[in-house]
């Protein structure tokens, strides 16, 4: 049984995707109605940077989103893709609605660049951070977090935003906090935290301004049931249902990312062949960390087509 997955922010790169928009008509298009939509180059900055604008948030979001549709699509010229289900890591569920077919892609890249610059102003430069704790389980990470709360007093913030793999949780919340919580980490056993250079601190309470904000994006566009389902960051499950999409997308602005809990709920269902669809191959190694008897490919280059083909075949490589 197959699973598609999406990558979220931090897989971009200069030139990603444009092999595949070389090669295949579907995928320039895609890029096409990006840069309609939006009103600006998005397809030139994916292909030929700078990579300081490539980063900005607002356009990093669609960004990723474009070149993981793109290569989506050009894909399915080649391939016969029935996943059983789709699913995305943050941004990543975005290009999962997309292809389960509840959200059409050009709503789909509007709303991720009006998300990433709602994410962007809802923490001033500075007051915010994120960092990954490995080699610590979830559970010691939550507590260390706790510990910094107490410590600095109830209304500092640090919290889980990302639980990643059984031994890599990434927390935001306020800088002095996220400090704090790390040393904690490390006091309880952790191998190491590492500082994210992040623009702000993501799937937290710090985003409730930009939850707020999109909410009011996400009522204006019309959403399907998906086809198939998506597996939500927010509930680790399946949801077949267009109506609950929007509360979904808005708590998962201020809600930690349980991507571990979402490998384990498709495991459970019946899923053994993943395959990561869009720039990067981070998903596929923190799927190898959760379920290490899983099959794993990914497709975010053209050179990549013979593979999947094999890997969809059944002959894995």
């Amino acid at each position: 049984m197959l699973a598609l997955l999406f990558p979220g922010q931090g897989s971009q790169e200069v030139g990603m995707a444009r092999d595949v928009a070389e090669q295949s008509s579907v995928a320039r298009e895609i890029f096409e109605s990006a840069d309609d939509a939006l009103g600006f180059p998005l397809s030139r900055i994916c292909f030929e940077g700078p990579d300081e604008d490539l980063v900005r948030t607002e356009v990093q979001q669609p960004a990723i989103l474009t070149a993981s549709i793109a290569c989506l699509r050009a894909l399915q010229e080649q391939v016969e893709l029935e996943p059983a289900f789709v699913a995305g890591h943050s941004l990543g569920e975005y290009s999962a609605l997309v292809a389960s077919g509840a959200l059409g892609f050009e709503d789909a890249v509007r709303l991720v660049h009006a998300r990433g610059r709602f994410m962007q102003e809802a923490v001033p430069v500075g007051r915010g951070a994120m960092a990954a704790v490995l080699g610590l389980g979830p559970e010691e990470v939550a507590e260390a977090c706790a510990q910094a709360r107490r410590e600095l007093g109830e209304h500092a913030v640090v919290m889980p935003a990302n639980f990643n793999s059984p031994q890599q949780t990434v927390i935001a919340g306020e800088s002095l906090a996220v400090d704090l919580a790390c040393t904690r980490a490390r006091d309880a056993g952790a191998r190491r935290t590492v500082a994210l250079p992040v623009s702000a601190p993501f799937h937290c309470s710090l985003m409730s301004p930009a939850a707020d904000k999109l909410e009011l994006e996400l009522l204006r566009v019309p959403f399907a049931d998906p086809s198939p389902p998506v597996v939500s960051n927010v509930e680790a499950s399946a949801n077949r249902d267009g109506a609950r999409i929007v509360e979904l997308l808005r708590q998962q602005v201020t809600q930690p990312v349980r991507f571990t809990e979402m490998v384990q709920y498709l495991t459970a269902e019946g899923v053994t062949h993943f395959l990561e669809i869009g720039p990067g191959r981070v998903l596929g190694g923190l799927v190898a960390r959760i379920e290490r008897r899983s099959k794993r490919a990914s497709f975010g280059a053209y050179s990549d087509v013979d593979e999947v083909k094999r890997f969809i075949s059944g002959e894995d490589v």
